[in-house]
């Protein structure tokens, strides 16, 4: 059969200015503090057990790590509602921890990258505290998105907002009033035209950059100003996206809102003051021709691409998703961010076992059985999405354990559950807790090395076979491809051109700077070009082909 084929076609990409700006390139490793590792054995991660196991990162090659909260909190979100911006929750250490961390890690030529949540605080914050002590219409209450209810008795909602947790985004309080939480009841919004609320963001950036931070990973940049003009407008089901989704329609009364990008405006100034270059990196659910808005020469320098991280396993499908991200970063000058999971979705090794439009969250309410994953195909599929990843222009951003190769634990007992979600919906949605379970460094062990005594999640039986003691050094293992795999990026970063390259149906094939990569999506092996020096590939080759759900590397011929 001819090979059907695809015009090469260069996408041009800014070069990079000559001051070092080590982010367009970079490996960031995603670090879900209380799961990473546990130096004092209370099962919950913590800052001295990162630091104790910076050097299996700096071996795994990445160049940045970004930690999710560690700033004392009560823990009804996994941290991110934050009862204190400037400090280090006793769970998991303290400030004089976090500047071991920062040290070491700097030692390691490791940049760190820590979460800054704006758009809400924790309901024990000292100022929402004193909000609910103060009367409507107070200073206080200003902080915070308070308003009188509708109907006769106020008893009715302020408006019809929903909650990305389940149920309503008003919580009323004693006095009559309602507050507004895009998510938990226990997360109240922050109130974004509020000038103190801009300054005392301000002082937690300077804060951070003066311990040494390399930048920030903003949580839910695109929510911080809403439309709070009276009467507030319905959204009349507009918010009922999942995380990280784009909103419905445009207008949105308190998603993607123009005036957010005041806010990054004056951020940018201050974090252009510091020396070495720091860096943010935006987490916007928003449409793929908002998204540059955020990274603007003046704004953020990164906006996560959960349009990449949700694109089906096909051909068609992962081109076009590419071509936009590149595209679409060049109208800027900068370049994509490539992310396969975080700490919010199902793990990719398990969402690839599952037939294509499987509804998730149906799947996690079966313990995974309904449908049953191929675990092979997922396997597979993973490992070339990794070369796959990792070969594109931009930054890419790994979360904790896919170097390992883990899965989902969809199996998790009702008791287990954490995430606010299960609570919120009636305990119909399982949440997020399955791609959170601490990571596994040793084969066995009372919670298989990641701390000395057991973990805040249930760890599977099976789990130590997934270990970083079960696979150092094990050829074909997830660990050993990543760590080769990060080794060859290093080699070829600093030419970020791009050409799509002559494929087969049902394969990819691009030349970035002097490396070439191929993936066959397909499911018939493709021939590979001859006399082209393999550099690694994510499954085995034979007879000159590309086995179906395989990526490789080869070295390009024009360089």
């Amino acid at each position: 059969m001819a090979p059907t084929t695809i015009p090469t076609i260069p996408i041009p990409i800014p070069t990079p200015a000559p001051a070092p700006i080590w982010w367009r390139e970079a490996v960031v490793y995603q670090v879900y503090v209380p799961s990473f590792a546990d130096s004092d054995g209370d099962g919950i991660g913590d800052l001295r057990g990162l630091t104790d196991r910076l050097d299996h990162l700096a071996g795994l090659g990445v160049d940045a790590l970004w930690l999710t909260p560690f700033y004392p909190s009560p823990w009804a979100d996994g941290g991110y509602d934050v009862s204190d911006y400037r400090d280090v929750d006793p769970r998991h250490g303290t400030l004089d921890d976090f500047r071991e961390l920062v040290t070491r890690a700097h030692a390691l030529d490791l940049k760190l990258i820590v979460d800054i949540v704006p758009n809400h605080c924790s309901d024990q914050h000292p100022w929402f505290v004193e909000a609910l002590a103060s009367p409507p219409g107070s200073r206080a209450r200003d902080r915070f998105i308070f308003r009188d209810g509708q109907g006769p008795d106020g008893s009715l909602p302020p408006a019809d907002w929903q909650s990305k947790f389940g149920g309503g985004a008003w919580t009323r309080v004693p006095d009559g009033q309602w507050y507004m939480h895009i998510f938990s009841a226990e997360q109240p919004d922050l109130n974004w035209e509020n000038a103190e609320v801009l300054a005392d963001f301000q002082d937690t950036l300077r804060f951070w950059l003066d311990l040494g931070v390399d930048g920030f990973r903003v949580d839910v940049a695109h929510g911080l100003r809403k439309d709070l003009a009276p009467p507030l407008r319905n959204t009349n089901g507009r918010d009922s996206a999942p995380l990280n989704s784009p909103p419905q329609g445009t207008d949105h009364p308190f998603w993607d809102r123009d005036e957010v990008h005041e806010i990054y405006r004056a951020w940018r100034k201050i974090i252009d003051t510091y020396d070495p270059p720091r860096i943010a990196v935006a987490e916007a659910g928003v449409s793929a021709a908002r998204l540059p808005l955020y990274t603007r020469p003046d704004e953020l320098h990164q906006a996560f691409n959960f349009f990449f991280l949700r694109c089906p396993w096909t051909a068609d499908d992962l081109r076009q998703v590419i071509n936009t991200s590149l595209t679409d970063a060049h109208l800027v000058g900068t370049l994509p961010t490539w992310v396969l999971s975080n700490h919010d979705v199902v793990r990719h090794r398990s969402r690839y076992g599952l037939p294509q439009g499987t509804d998730l969250t149906k799947w996690l309410a079966t313990d995974g059985t309904a449908p049953t994953p191929d675990d092979t195909q997922g396997r597979t599929r993973a490992r070339a999405a990794a070369l796959l990843t990792l070969a594109l222009p931009g930054s890419a951003y790994l979360y904790q354990g896919e170097e390992l190769g883990l899965p989902e634990v969809a199996d998790l007992p009702p008791h287990a559950l954490r995430d606010p979600m299960w609570e919120r919906t009636g305990h119909t949605l399982k949440g997020r807790d399955g791609c959170r379970v601490p990571l596994p460094w040793t084969r066995s062990g009372p919670s298989y090395g990641f701390g000395p005594s057991g973990s805040w999640l249930p760890q599977p039986d099976n789990w130590g076979d997934h270990a970083v003691q079960a696979q150092q050094g094990r050829p074909g293992s997830f660990l050993e491809l990543y760590r080769t795999a990060l080794t060859l990026r290093r080699r070829f970063r600093g030419d970020e051109t791009f050409a799509w390259l002559h494929s087969h149906d049902g394969g990819l094939a691009f030349r970035k700077g002097g490396l070439e990569c191929r993936v066959n999506l397909s499911a018939r092996p493709l021939p590979l070009p001859t006399a082209t020096p393999v550099l690694l590939a994510s499954g085995p080759l034979e007879d000159g082909t590309l086995a179906p759900d395989t990526a490789v590397w080869t070295a390009s011929a024009h360089p």
